[in-house]
């Protein structure tokens, strides 16, 4: 069976309701741990079925966001996806009272009882209408991006295929591009501010709701953060800015001295070398077809799970017209399928983006095992342990794609990791300082932004844009919008992949496969800091791996004459 014959039918709720109800009773007067068991397996068929028709709207939605069908059916979803989570509650309230509880091991790990009583906490019927009007805004944030026409030598792009062009090796092209960029989020700079301002009043709203201190509080609890708090998170910033900012800042001087550029700006920031960055020597379809012998010769694993998703048409990869922006991964339950969708434009960010979905694709693939869809992926910070180390450890595959331009491409591969982690940062402390004093106006939104940058991105002159230079570089980061604290995820991740791709790359270690698969396995259930220690890996929480880890890829970095590559 094709993706297209996946069959979408709009859940019946009232049905669904009557069901669940009468299961949810049956499992609280339930007298046995067999009966247990039973009503539990049936639970899960049913919130599976509803995740699986999610999945299907979301996937086929944001394929198209012009679709008709598919954007009525978002009005249904937005309004009755809280009310699919009061019934996902009630069963839970039981569930994690149950005398049977150790019964139910087999079927669901301790992990799913702490994501139950989490839910316990961070929903209640009182909140749907703010739950329902927080799904409105964020698709409205989603319609604005895809909406996105921009007028550029002759044709017309949407943000997505801007990336070739704000990349050109003729700055006065990329300084357009920039241009044009800028000239849609400024042009719509007071939709953006509206949308993001009714955003966290809403969610503040939420968070006094349910009786947290504040949306940040709330946030950490809605994001299952088991093994961390704001605590450890502000300690693991500071250290980013210790350790981190300091190398980047070595990084941008190499980068300019590279592009024979004393006044480096950030419209240059995106060009690592004088004659272009490395790009994949193909089309889409070469990609994918490199990705399948590369998969194969990786592990038997990696190539029965690679052949699935393209005989199944699981990859929608390439950027086009009324498309969503981005990239991502979902799992559809009932057909234990992974589904990987991403916007290759070109650039060397098309083989990032594949290697990297696949490493969340193979991940979930890997652990279908395990029954309740709310467990077969882990909290996102460990889900992204998956998918950028997986982009590390296909290394040795990437002459495959880039051909003469595969050590280019390796380094700015590696730096772009380093480069990232002020930013990831950066987008975290903001949403903190947003939270926390949900008063702020628009205005003062953009500022405690251009501060924040300051701090953490020395290196970004944006004295050449007054939208950028006041802070308004953040409208384009779709997580702020409609994520709300998931991003600080990935630079945690990121500090666990550089361990992967120095056992891989540098230390050739026999074991980090065996680690990988092993974790790969595990899916959701372990806590982040159990599936670190199942990786052997250091947790970036510890005193003295972030700065280990920095060191050995700085190292390797320096060993290169970047001058000639």
């Amino acid at each position: 069976m094709k993706f297209a014959d996946y069959t979408y039918t709009r859940p019946d709720y009232e049905a669904i309701k009557k069901e669940m109800t009468a299961l949810t009773e049956e499992l609280s007067a339930a007298t046995s741990a067999e009966e247990t068991v039973k009503i539990v397996q049936d639970i899960t068929r049913i919130n599976n079925l509803i995740d699986t028709q999610a999945n299907l709207w979301s996937i086929r939605h944001s394929v198209d966001m012009n679709d008709e069908f598919y954007n009525e059916e978002t009005k249904f979803w937005n309004e009755y996806s809280p009310l699919f989570s009061e019934l996902a509650t009630n069963y839970y309230r039981v569930v994690v009272a149950s005398p049977y509880r150790e019964a139910l091991s087999d079927i669901l790990p301790d992990t799913f009882f702490m994501l139950a009583e989490n839910q316990l906490e961070t929903f209640s019927s009182e909140a749907i209408p703010l739950f329902q009007k927080e799904n409105d805004l964020v698709d409205q944030y989603n319609a604005l991006i895809s909406s996105a026409k921009i007028e550029f030598q002759g044709q017309t792009l949407n943000l997505s295929q801007m990336p070739p062009h704000s990349q050109s090796t003729d700055r006065t092209t990329r300084i357009a591009a920039h241009n044009a960029i800028n000239g849609f989020f400024e042009a719509n700079e007071a939709e953006f501010d509206r949308i993001y301002d009714e955003l966290v009043n809403v969610r503040s709203e939420i968070a006094k709701t349910l009786g947290f201190k504040d949306y940040v509080e709330y946030g950490y609890k809605m994001m299952n953060r088991f093994d961390y708090n704001r605590d450890m998170v502000k300690v693991y910033r500071e250290e980013i800015l210790k350790h981190v900012v300091p190398a980047v800042q070595k990084l941008r001087d190499r980068q300019a001295k590279r592009l024979q550029i004393e006044d480096l700006k950030y419209y240059d920031i995106n060009l690592n070398f004088l004659d272009g960055n490395a790009k994949p020597q193909g089309n889409p379809d070469f990609i994918v077809s490199q990705a399948k012998e590369m998969y194969h010769e990786l592990s038997p694993e990696t190539g029965e799970f690679f052949d699935f998703m393209v005989e199944h048409d699981l990859l929608d990869l390439v950027a086009k017209e009324g498309k969503d922006s981005g990239g991502y991964c979902t799992y559809i339950p009932d057909y234990k399928s992974p589904f990987i969708f991403s916007n290759f434009n070109g650039t060397s960010a098309d083989v990032d983006v594949l290697t990297h979905e696949a490493g969340h694709a193979f991940q979930v693939y890997r652990s279908r095992w395990i029954q309740p869809s709310e467990v077969i992926w882990p909290t996102n910070e460990s889900c992204e342990i998956h998918s950028m180390s997986m982009e590390f450890i296909t290394w040795p595959w990437m002459d495959r794609f880039f051909n003469e331009q595969v050590d280019k491409y390796k380094f700015s591969h590696l730096s772009d990791a380093l480069l990232f982690l002020p930013y990831g940062v950066l987008v975290d402390h903001f949403q903190h300082e947003v939270y926390e004093h949900p008063e702020m106006t628009p205005a003062e939104r953009k500022a405690t932004w251009k501060r924040l940058a300051d701090l953490y991105l020395p290196d970004r002159d944006y004295s050449d844009s007054d939208f950028l230079s006041h802070g308004g570089f953040w409208f384009r980061q779709g997580h702020i919008f409609a994520s709300p604290f998931y991003y600080i995820d990935y630079t945690l991740a990121q500090v666990c992949a550089l361990q992967f791709w120095k056992r891989t790359q540098v230390d050739h270690d026999e074991n980090a496969w065996a680690d990988y698969l092993r974790i790969c396995d595990l899916g959701g259930s372990k806590s982040f800091l159990q599936i670190v220690d199942a990786a052997n890996l250091q947790s970036p929480f510890k005193e003295g791996a972030l700065e280990a880890t920095i060191s050995a890829a700085t190292d390797y970095l320096d060993s290169i004459d970047d001058t000639n590559l």
